[in-house]
């Protein structure tokens, strides 16, 4: 059924709103993009430890930065699969390497967009010859979760404030420019592991890991 089938003169009818709301599945409402990664565990003398990646220099965005591997989820792409494909590209490793252990908490963010975190593994062996794709990573290293277990991270809340320009129609709204507008706080997280920083999304995904592990009974 069409918009005007069910519109007549000044009026819709509910039949027809009830058409095409029925089995619509629910979204994210406002303008998000959607990203997944992969956190990857890779076993090396039958301990855990977590892949990490260097972000290539060359790239626009967050160039040297420590992350875990991913990207943005593509049309008719499911975050799982995103996830895997990311993390074959980037590592140069067949897709049928990454072995999904669960889907982890996903990070709705104060910046619009959404992240999806897998829990994965992968073969030392398929990791070890450093084959990675230098285009988008500079260097991987393994750190064991042991480390992330036995140390307490770095902690600070950064408010997170509304910017309202000035040609907002104030007038419109109760109390005008003196509204009371709703503010937000960001969780950040930093590890040192050596020589290396690890924070942003990437130390959260961790740290809500190490919670669900020792709270688990």
């Amino acid at each position: 059924m069409n918009y005007s089938s069910w519109m007549t003169g000044d009026f819709m009818d509910i039949a027809g709103i009830r058409n095409i709301f029925n089995n619509r599945e629910a979204r994210i409402l406002n303008e998000y993009r959607f990203f997944s990664v992969l956190v990857p565990l890779v076993n090396v003398d039958n301990k855990a430890n977590i892949l990490f990646e260097v972000r290539s220099g060359n790239l626009k965005m967050q160039p040297n930065e420590i992350c875990f591997p991913g990207g943005k989820v593509e049309e008719n792409e499911s975050p799982r699969d995103c996830a895997i494909r990311e993390t074959s590209e980037e590592l140069n490793i067949p897709l049928e390497k990454v072995d999904i252990i669960t889907e982890l908490d996903h990070i709705i963010t104060y910046s619009n967009f959404t992240l999806y975190c897998y829990l994965g593994q992968l073969e030392y062996c398929d990791i070890s010859l450093r084959q990675f794709n230098r285009c988008e990573v500079e260097d991987i290293f393994l750190v064991p979760f042991d480390f992330f277990i036995d140390s307490e991270p770095l902690y600070y809340e950064v408010e997170i404030l509304p910017k309202i320009n000035d040609d907002f129609p104030f007038h419109l709204i109760p109390n005008g420019k003196n509204y009371n507008w709703r503010k937000g706080m960001n969780q950040i997280y930093i590890y040192q592991y050596e020589d290396r920083v690890i924070w942003g999304l990437t130390a959260k995904i961790i740290n809500n890991m190490v919670k669900i592990i020792k709270n688990h009974k």
